[in-house]
């Protein structure tokens, strides 16, 4: 059954036992919902409301990765390694 047994197994994780994040995949989808279909019923074009929609997904998802995660940006491995910076060499230059 290959893929969709996989398909099943990752249904089945979400439910029980979801990830961080999967959490903020699932409240983002949630928070678009709700807004398109807001701007749906007071009339607001596709077009904005498919795009505004979409904006109100990624803003809920970076709030709701702030509240889960403390940060809004993962660590990098070497952020605070200052030794291994390399100095930028333009190859096209002569």
């Amino acid at each position: 059954m290959g893929l969709l047994g996989d398909l099943k197994d990752d249904v089945v994780g979400l439910v029980r036992d979801p990830t961080d994040e999967q959490r903020i995949l699932v409240i983002a989808f949630v928070g678009m919902a709700i807004a398109d279909r807001y701007m749906y019923f007071n009339d607001i074009p596709f077009v904005v409301r498919t795009t505004a929609a979409v904006g109100v997904g990624f803003i809920v998802m970076f709030l709701v990765s702030y509240l889960l995660t403390g940060q809004f940006v993962p660590p990098d491995g070497n952020a605070d390694d200052d030794e291994g910076v390399e100095e930028y060499v333009d190859e096209l230059d002569p």
